[in-house]
Parts: C-alpha cells; sequence; structure tokens
C-alpha cells in the first residue's frame, strides 16, 4: 500500500510543535496513515491535522465541511485523537473499549476523544486496527443511517 503524502500544512503544523510534542505525536500519526483505509484525505481540518472524506466524493455533510474521520491535535496539557468512526458506531466503540481495558491500560476517552500524555498510553496496534476497520463506503453509510434515521 502506498502511503499518503503529508500536505505541507499538516507538516507546518508539527513543526510549530515544541520537540516533545512531536516525539509523542509523529508515531501516532505514522500508525494511523501506514492503516487508513484508500479514499480518505489527510489535510488540515478545524484547526488539526485529519484525514476525511473530501467534498468531492461526499459534499451532502451538515455543516459543508469534509466529514471528519480520525483526527489528531497537539493540547496544552495532552494530546488528542479522534476516533469519529468509533463515535458513529456504538458496536464498534465497545469493542474499542473492551480491547483497550484487557491491555490494562488506562483509557481517558469521551465521546470520540482519546487523550493522553504520552505515546506509553497509547496501543498503536489497537489504534491501527480501530483505524483500518472502517472503509470509506462503510463510514458513509453510518453517516447516512445516523443523518436520516428510519
Amino acid at each position: 500500500m502506498r502511503k499518503q503524502p503529508v500536505p505541507v500544512e499538516v507538516e507546518n503544523y508539527f513543526d510549530d510543535l515544541l520537540p516533545a510534542a512531536r516525539a509523542v505525536l509523529y508515531p501516532v500519526i505514522d500508525a494511523v496513515r501506514d492503516a487508513m483505509p484508500p479514499g480518505y484525505e489527510l489535510g488540515m481540518h478545524f484547526g488539526m491535522p485529519g484525514w476525511v472524506i473530501p467534498l468531492t466524493r461526499y459534499p451532502k455533510t451538515y455543516n459543508g465541511q469534509p466529514l471528519a474521520y480520525v483526527s489528531l491535535a497537539a493540547q496544552k496539557n495532552y494530546h488528542s485523537l479522534y476516533l469519529m468512526g468509533l463515535y458513529s458506531n456504538p458496536a464498534r466503540d465497545a469493542a474499542f473499549r473492551a480491547e483497550w481495558a484487557a491491555t490494562g491500560r488506562a483509557l481517558n476517552m469521551g465521546k470520540s476523544c482519546l487523550r493522553f500524555r504520552s505515546l506509553a498510553d497509547v496501543d498503536l496496534d489497537i489504534i491501527a486496527r480501530t483505524v483500518a476497520g472502517t472503509s470509506v463506503h462503510d463510514y458513509l453509510g453510518e453517516y447516512e443511517r445516523i443523518k436520516h434515521p428510519s
């Protein structure tokens, strides 16, 4: 699988971080990029690097912005990995939480936001499997189901 190139604006985001933050976030973004299914595009969205379904593929979003799938941000006191594919699929979310609990690591997570301070706080294999587990087609199906419940 060919790795998606990192856009200049995403590189600039990382260049502006302190070295300690880059040391934590680079392995995470690399794991996500390596696992990302085809069709999602990496860019700067909502002030942070993230993968989205471009508007050219799906223009009917609720806010006119590309549909976000995974985003990563450096915060003041922690880092955030937004896994929107979990937010939109309760069964996948429950499986993720159960798999994470089995590692013995503490899970600091809201509805989609996995918060971590160090690389030791994250399981990159679980993150990679989670990211790889939802194709663009499936994610759009979940979005449509939520947007237009029957």
